[in-house]
């Protein structure tokens, strides 16, 4: 690097202060993102259409299910060892519910699930754009863009699924972060743990960003002391869940008694090994003339491999993101390698978004023209199998 070349942080500074200016391509970016909606609806009616069930269905299907369900009838008392809502956090079933009990449409929960969804999407694909503008230029930030919005995980944008509020509470968080607005980073980190589990990850990332602010200016400054308001607010969400929790049904600790009795969740180690021997053995029943194969299996081991080359690319010199999302990418990608029923499959890609975007950063023309043509072609496979069939999660 020339003696004359600032530091990478006052470069990064620099293209974020430039993609945060006003008269960015905010039109061009909605566009993408409506366009890549407009192709999975055509996806979910052809799939209704196939499996002769309603377009609703499909669009309500899965988690979706039970989202609605938790907006409509709330927890129940205690964990049991069936599934139940007590396995989901209630952010986003809350907004569900506050969108449908506002003066005028929608009225039903599916249709406010799925605006809360669409429109967290559209707000996440704005904001990921500009990071990675921040982090790259404009053209690469366009790039990501189209990448983003065309990448198989964005179904969770056209359901019910709570992504459509993480995702876009994660990025406006790292936007934060990276501008040293430490109140508003933690205050966004703080709803977000309330919206899912995974996202217990931005109170590290934020402890991280304030570790090395104290490090760098030292205990004295006041400035570098401000920066523990993030890490002191991003618990805010979890934490007040737990106490509902306690005087709800007697235990602080009732979801993980739910995700672990009810639906089977917990941390292993070798959890893609497990993913393995399930499709092994699906394999071997194709030979049988049993043809079902759980394409979730297929899912967990190419997602882990797409997120060990994701995570290489972010770490070839010269950096190329900020410290905030590479802790945010590496701490949601280690969650899903170590889960036993939530791998590393496309939602979770998507939710540890750098490892997405820097494909499209990496990738030059005519390669990235393969790359989203592939990624694309993905997106309408896979979306096929999760809206019409039981053979792929979200």
């Amino acid at each position: 690097m020339s003696v004359l070349e600032p530091p990478v942080e006052v470069r990064l500074s620099a293209r974020l202060a430039r993609a945060l200016a006003p008269g960015q391509p905010l039109r061009w970016t909605i566009l993408v993102y409506l366009s890549s909606r407009l192709l999975l609806l055509a996806v979910a009616v052809a799939a209704a259409g196939i499996a002769h069930t309603s377009l609703a269905s499909e669009l309500g299907r899965w988690d979706g299910t039970w989202y609605m369900q938790l907006a409509s009838t709330g927890y129940p008392r205690h964990p049991s060892s069936v599934p139940s809502t007590l396995g989901f956090f209630p952010l986003y079933p809350l907004v569900i519910w506050l969108t449908v009990h506002a003066p005028g449409p929608p009225n039903s929960a599916l249709l406010a699930g799925l605006l809360v969804s669409c429109a967290g999407g559209l707000v996440a694909t704005v904001l990921v754009g500009r990071l990675a503008a921040a982090w790259w230029g404009e053209g690469s930030g366009r790039r990501a863009v189209l990448l983003f919005c065309f990448f198989p995980g964005s179904i969770v944008f056209s359901m019910v699924y709570a992504e459509g509020l993480l995702i876009p509470l994660a990025a406006g968080c790292l936007l934060a972060l990276e501008r040293r607005r430490w109140v508003l980073a933690g205050s966004l980190a703080g709803v977000a743990t309330a919206v899912a589990p995974d996202a217990v990850v931005l109170v590290v990332v934020c402890a991280l960003c304030a570790a090395r602010e104290l490090r760098a200016h030292g205990w004295r400054s006041r400035q570098a002391r401000r920066s523990l308001l993030a890490p002191a607010l991003s618990g805010v969400g979890i934490s007040a869940f737990a106490v509902f929790l306690w005087v709800w049904t007697g235990t602080p600790f009732a979801t993980l008694q739910a995700q672990r009795d009810g639906w089977g969740e917990s941390v292993d180690p070798l959890a893609l090994a497990r993913h393995a021997r399930l499709l092994a053995h699906d394999l071997s029943g194709v030979g049988l003339g049993r043809p079902d194969v759980y394409a979730g299996h297929v899912a967990a081991l190419l997602g882990a491999l797409f997120l060990l080359a994701g995570v290489a690319l972010l770490l070839r010199r010269p950096r190329l993101v900020s410290v905030e999302a590479m802790a945010l990418t590496l701490g949601v990608g280690c969650l899903a390698l170590v889960s036993e029923n939530v791998p590393p499959n496309p939602r979770l890609l998507i939710t540890a978004f750098p490892v997405v975007l820097v494909f499209a950063h990496r990738f030059r023309m005519p390669a990235y023209r393969w790359l989203l043509a592939s990624s694309t072609l993905l997106l309408v496979l896979t979306s096929g199998l999760t809206y019409g069939s039981r053979w792929l999660t979200p």
